[in-house]
């Protein structure tokens, strides 16, 4: 089934927005990759969308090109076509794609040249997997409590503790990983570092099954040695890091919200066309139309907030305005995920029994799609973002 390219006439986007996102939906149709072992897949995926120049847009072009990417800087309208065409086809597909772009996203930000040009170029081309290591056992939403340690030594500094839900764990070739640098001071206490995945000390092969699969890991620290040169950005800015990073991609998460959410609309169109009841199709009957109407105004609701907030980032890049859009960004993913699960939903229950077959394709969304609702902020912080700043308006 092809992605739908309609939206890219909206305002929000321009021209190179436009080719990007044909020729992605032209492209994906005909990649097929066997994700039946998810860590193999994204390997695949990951050599796949490198090889065919879609990672160049997880990085900045650099100096002459030096760093790989596609565009000047990192487009958040690029990230958010990208990751919505790619999780119509294949969540595991977006998934691949986005933990490239997160997990190098704070060498973007803050990594001096030397470590942008040891990095950048290889996650473009698919040659490095990403990974970024924020969460803990007692520390998801409420990083200030990450008891991860980073101590000084002669020669850099040493890690202790341990990061869980880490993407793409035990299959990344590095870690952009936060630690307390001072113990005492909560978020303002936290500092970025680059671990390598054979750093001595680091343990990722508790792996962590869950319902739509993809790789996830525990990352343990004992006594992991790193050099000086793998501090990122500086000291004690580690939280500030997180958040900029987080800013740029939690638009594109309400994106790939977006496109599973559209996939679902459109096999529930066309089951409703083809399934045969009392003499005529799923579609004559009221009922059929009435819900996939609702279904489609909450695509496009979600749609126009997703595309609002990548466009005001992008904007405020333009500018140089240095304006965050953190409230806008909350209420895309918050309002793209849960329209996606609402949609979903309904596109399994016009299926009926088949909808919970597994090997279906809404079965399949239907599991993919929870985990969204959770990750890179939950729905209940995203509330308490939003909330937050409509009181300071």
């Amino acid at each position: 089934m092809k992605p739908t390219t309609s939206h890219l006439a909206l305002p929000f986007f321009d021209a190179v927005h436009r080719d990007m996102g044909q020729r992605l939906a032209d492209w994906i149709p005909d990649q097929h990759i066997d994700e039946t072992d998810d860590r193999q897949a994204c390997k695949e995926w990951v050599k796949l969308l490198g090889a065919h120049q879609w990672l160049r847009y997880c990085v900045p072009a650099g100096k002459d090109g030096a760093l790989g990417g596609a565009l000047e800087k990192l487009d958040s309208r690029a990230l958010v076509i990208l990751r919505e065409t790619l999780a119509f086809h294949s969540p595991l597909a977006d998934f691949a794609f986005a933990m490239q772009g997160l997990g190098s996203g704070a060498i973007t930000l803050a990594g001096t040249p030397a470590q942008q040009a040891a990095y950048l170029p290889q996650v473009a081309s698919g040659e490095k997997i990403a990974a970024f290591a924020l969460s803990e056992p007692n520390a998801g939403s409420d990083a200030g409590a990450m008891t991860t340690t980073a101590t000084p030594r002669e020669a850099g500094w040493a890690l202790n503790g341990s990061k869980t839900w880490i993407s793409n764990g035990d299959i990344a070739d590095f870690y952009v990983t936060f630690a307390k640098t001072d113990p005492g001071a909560g978020t303002r206490g936290i500092t970025a570092f680059i671990v390598d995945a054979d750093a001595t000390g680091l343990d990722s092969s508790e792996h962590i099954a869950v319902m739509a699969p993809h790789p996830l890991a525990t990352l343990k620290f004992t006594h992991c040695q790193l050099a000086g040169s793998t501090q990122l950005g500086t000291l004690h800015g580690g939280f500030k890091l997180a958040m900029q990073t987080l800013d740029i991609f939690r638009a594109s998460v309400a994106g790939a919200a977006l496109g599973m959410a559209r996939r679902a609309l459109a096999e529930a169109v066309q089951f409703s066309k083809s399934r045969k009841m009392f003499g005529q199709t799923l579609a004559d009957f009221q009922l059929t139309q009435a819900k996939l109407g609702e279904m489609a105004a909450l695509v496009d609701a979600a749609a126009l907030l997703t595309y609002r907030a990548a466009w005001m980032r992008d904007e405020s890049e333009r500018l140089g305005s240095g304006a965050r859009i953190t409230a806008e960004a909350a209420m895309a993913k918050m309002t793209a995920t849960e329209n996606a699960q609402r949609v979903i939903d309904m596109a399994l229950q016009m299926h009926g029994g088949l909808g919970v077959k597994v090997g279906t394709k809404v079965e399949s969304l239907y599991r993919d799609i929870r985990s969204l609702r959770i990750y890179e902020g939950a729905t209940e912080v995203q509330q308490l973002i939003i909330g937050k700043a409509v009181l300071q308006s």
